[in-house]
Formats: C-alpha cells, sequence, structure tokens
C-alpha cells in the first residue's frame, strides 16, 4: 500500500495528544517508512513574518504571508513549505502525489517573502515520520482514518474545521464517531 498523497485523519483514542484531531498529508511512503505533514495545527509561537525575521530574509511590501504550521514531533527546528505543484526549486522540491509539492530549501522563503513562489502555500515545522511497517500498524489498531485529500481541504485557511471536514468529506459524521475500536 501506498499512502504517498493520502490524507489520514486521527480516531478520537488517538493516546498521544500532539496527533490530537490531526489532519495529515502523506508525503512519502515506502518500505522503509512514511513522512507526513500536519496540515491543521497552526504554532502558537511563530507566524511567517517573524521567521523571516529570525532567519534575515528580507520581506517586500508585496511579500506573501503565509501560515505556519506545527508540522510534527520530528526535526521541529526544520522547516517544510507544503505547496501548489505550480512552484519548483532546482534540486529542492520533491512532488507529492494528488498535485502537491513540498520544497525545505531557503530559495522558496525567499521568494515568498518577496512576492512570488507557488499558488497555495503553508510552512510546516518538523514532520510526522514512521519507520518500516509502523503508520500500517497504527492503520490497523484504528488510529487513523485514510482518505483522498478533499479539494480545497489543504490549504484552506479554517485550519480547526480541517478535521471535521476531513471526516464529513469522508460521510461521516465527527459527532457520532466511536473512540473505540472493534472488529467484526
Amino acid at each position: 500500500m501506498d499512502l504517498a498523497g493520502a490524507l489520514l485523519i486521527s480516531m478520537p483514542a488517538m493516546g498521544d495528544p500532539r496527533f490530537e484531531k490531526s489532519v495529515i498529508l502523506i508525503c512519502a511512503h515506502s518500505d522503509e517508512g512514511a513522512m507526513g505533514l500536519i496540515v491543521n495545527k497552526p504554532s502558537q509561537e511563530l507566524d511567517f513574518a517573524g521567521l523571516l525575521e529570525h532567519l534575515e530574509i528580507p520581506a517586500a511590501p508585496e511579500g506573501r504571508d503565509i501560515r505556519v504550521h506545527f508540522g510534527g514531533p520530528v526535526e521541529m527546528g526544520r522547516g517544510f513549505v507544503l505547496h501548489s505543484a505550480d512552484y519548483r526549486a532546482v534540486g529542492g522540491t520533491m512532488q507529492v502525489a494528488g498535485g502537491y509539492a513540498m520544497t525545505a530549501t531557503l530559495d522558496i522563503l525567499q521568494e515568498l517573502a518577496q512576492g512570488g513562489g507557488p499558488r497555495d502555500a503553508l510552512l510546516a515545522l518538523g514532520y510526522a515520520g514512521w519507520g518500516p511497517g509502523q503508520l500500517e500498524a497504527e492503520i490497523a489498531r484504528n488510529d487513523w482514518l485514510t482518505t483522498e485529500p478533499p479539494p480545497g481541504l489543504i490549504f484552506a485557511a479554517d485550519d480547526g474545521g480541517k478535521w471535521s471536514a476531513a471526516l464529513k468529506a469522508m460521510g461521516i459524521d465527527p459527532l457520532v464517531l466511536s473512540p473505540s475500536a472493534g472488529r467484526a
């Protein structure tokens, strides 16, 4: 099973509070493990202007202000720009299934600060990572639901509503979702 480009939606019984009501876009998945970015948890400590200032990247008056998110608990000092596939940095952009891309170089931050870059973008600090077979085991344990991302959800401005919106797109009412799993 290749989940690259799929959306993970945490179940109510998720035991790890870092992933409670998380929506994660899986950017890479192979026999060696998986990597994804949480797309619905905005950073409480840092905004894009503050990040640019910290990195000493000058912002033009027409510069863009993209949202900064908690991308996951791994390498939280590292930034990843998840964006539409209309942008590619030479040697620094990874294509993600479903029409997305991810760039982790300063070039994209500089372009965004000047008003350029991809049509849609969000910045994630850190990422969610799984070792070989770990994600598959968590899915089998009913920690996550998987689905294709509904159109417009990844870059939607309403971060707080993405979890419910992803469930509703699957035909699931979040209010009746059970925190316990079962097998028939």
